[in-house]
């Protein structure tokens, strides 16, 4: 967080060659517990979005991703009591490893508009439709 009072948070749509999404499942114990969302997590002081996203992925999922492989689709912003949530999401095709849930209680993946069936944190929500129109235009080449 800065001094303005913004919590900078990093999350990835894993994006596997079907076109299907994965988000893991918060577990008890946790903020949101028992929601699906994007893997990611909090950017620490002086690290850059991507190289957090990197490490996030490798901590949460034991995946390993490049820095080149992370392509910026959205982001959303939402209150998170006195500060506010920026939550940066992006895109990822390719990875090395199976994603295993090491900090979440379920893995699951699905199509963009089978995301619409999970419940969700309100800064994961809305990205969800940057996906089902990513896979609109992907349907359409």
């Amino acid at each position: 967080m800065d001094e303005a009072g913004v919590l900078l948070v990093v999350a990835a749509a894993l994006i596997e060659a079907d076109g299907r999404v994965l988000m893991q499942r918060r577990p008890a114990g946790k903020a949101h517990a028992g929601l699906w969302e994007f893997p990611g997590g909090k950017v620490e002081p002086g690290e850059a979005p991507e190289a957090a996203l990197a490490r996030e992925l490798r901590e949460e999922l034991g995946i390993t991703v490049t820095v080149a492989d992370l392509a910026p689709l959205a982001f959303t912003s939402v209150p998170a009591g006195a500060r506010k949530l920026v939550l940066l999401l992006y895109g990822c095709e390719r990875w090395v490893g199976v994603p295993s849930a090491l900090d979440a209680d379920a893995l699951v993946w699905r199509r963009p508009a089978g995301l619409r069936d999970l419940p969700m944190p309100p800064a994961d929500l809305p990205l969800v439709a940057v996906l089902e129109a990513r896979e609109s235009r992907n349907a359409g080449r």
